[in-house]
């Protein structure tokens, strides 16, 4: 009588798991996960901003009714129940970019949006532009797609159209991705010009452009720039990612996508395969809610106190940083971006932020092919100006 079969070792994973490291953000939220620590690492919302009383008002509203209530906990259709799309679109229209519920799809966040396109669009072996340095999750996803990813030469404005006409002509990528308003991790925002010019590229040299604008409510000084959707010779080839995790809270897990008819067909079929629809509850609590409250009045007072805890940040960083330190000041969003002097690596010098319980996120991932050292991303969003100081204080002592 033989012995039991020897097991044999299981397949491998997909390489492309393999080729794509894990989010260092992720890893170092993990780090500093305690109370004592002043984080300017996450880009979290400030939690006491959130309108909790406002959407539990539209959570009971929804499921306090039995047919609402049963609407609500039922499956739904995958393009997004009817009222939110309106609704978006509603808001789509008023900011200047004429839009039916129809060109709009709702997504578990704005991260699935850009999911849906990166599936619709890419092919192994495609080429996909950035602008460089860029948000970190979407090199992650463009990774896993196998597509192969090129930067395109930015300054302190954001993309240069001349590079990236040279780019195309020589690449012929499969589409663009950017944050024109308040990049992450940058913090700049690409001037009306550079966007007409980068529309009129695309149209011209064929070329999809992935428009992510999930900070575009959060301006705190200067003038409003349009979409890049809203530009001629991108109307048709334009898709553009909104969020309400950054207006609303993250939590709700909801953002949109608006783009042309064909495009927009092959997203709703990726979603079909990745969730069949995003919740329904949370769908029909933001659309009561907006119906309720007058969210632009609640983003003005989220914009008022992120505005003076940019400015604490702005103030304390001459102090904090060693000298010959350079800095941007963003005209809205989340993020500052800055660089050390040389000599310096924001990388190795995390752990001492660390052990003084502040944290940062270093530039280095950020970046396509060569990484700046030298470069981090502060966050000032979560913390009062008093918590502000008081971190700024410990960055000082640990870059010291």
């Amino acid at each position: 009588m033989s012995g039991p079969a020897a097991l044999q070792p299981l397949p491998a994973f997909a390489a492309r798991t393999a080729a794509v490291a894990g989010s260092p953000i992720r890893d170092i939220l993990s780090l500093t996960d305690r109370p004592e620590v002043v984080s300017f690492a996450g880009g979290y919302p400030a939690p006491e901003l959130f309108d909790s009383a406002g959407l539990r008002a539209a959570y009971d509203a929804v499921l306090s009714a039995p047919a609402s209530a049963a609407r609500a906990l039922q499956y739904s259709t995958t393009e997004g129940v009817p009222e939110l799309r309106a609704t978006i679109a509603a808001r789509a229209t008023a900011r200047g970019l004429a839009t039916s519920p129809d060109q709009v799809v709702v997504t578990t966040g704005s991260q699935q949006g850009l999911a849906l396109l990166t599936g619709a669009l890419l092919d192994p072996g495609d080429v996909v532009l950035v602008e460089n340095p860029t948000y970190l999750a979407a090199l992650q996803g463009f990774g896993l797609a196998g597509a192969r990813v090129v930067p395109v030469p930015c300054d302190e404005d954001g993309i240069l159209p001349d590079a990236l006409e040279e780019i195309v002509r020589r690449e012929r990528p499969k589409l663009l991705y950017a944050i024109p308003t308040f990049q992450n991790p940058t913090g700049r925002t690409l001037p009306g010009a550079r966007r007409a010019a980068v529309a009129e590229i695309a149209g011209r040299l064929g070329l999809w452009l992935v428009e992510d604008d999930p900070y575009g409510d959060l301006r705190y000084e200067g003038a409003h720039e349009p979409w890049l959707a809203a530009h001629p010779g991108a109307q048709d080839r334009t898709a553009l990612l909104g969020s309400f995790s950054k207006v609303m809270a993250p939590g709700l897990r909801l953002g949109w996508l608006r783009a042309p008819a064909a495009l927009l067909r092959a997203a709703v079929v990726a979603k079909q395969a990745a969730d069949l629809h995003t919740s329904t509850v949370n769908q029909l609590a933001a659309a009561h809610y907006l119906a309720a409250v007058d969210l632009d009045a609640h983003i003005a007072s989220v914009r008022a106190a992120y505005r003076v805890r940019r400015d604490a940040l702005l103030t304390g960083l001459p102090e904090a940083l060693p000298a010959g330190s350079e800095w941007n000041r963003p005209e809205g969003g989340m993020f500052v971006w800055a660089r050390l002097p040389a000599g310096y690596d924001a990388t190795a010098l995390l752990k001492s932020a660390v052990a003084h319980d502040v944290a940062y996120v270093p530039g280095a991932p950020f970046f396509t092919g060569t990484p700046d050292h030298r470069t981090l991303r502060l966050s000032f969003v979560t913390h009062t100006p008093a918590e502000i100081a008081e971190g700024l204080r410990r960055l000082g002592r640990a870059l010291r």
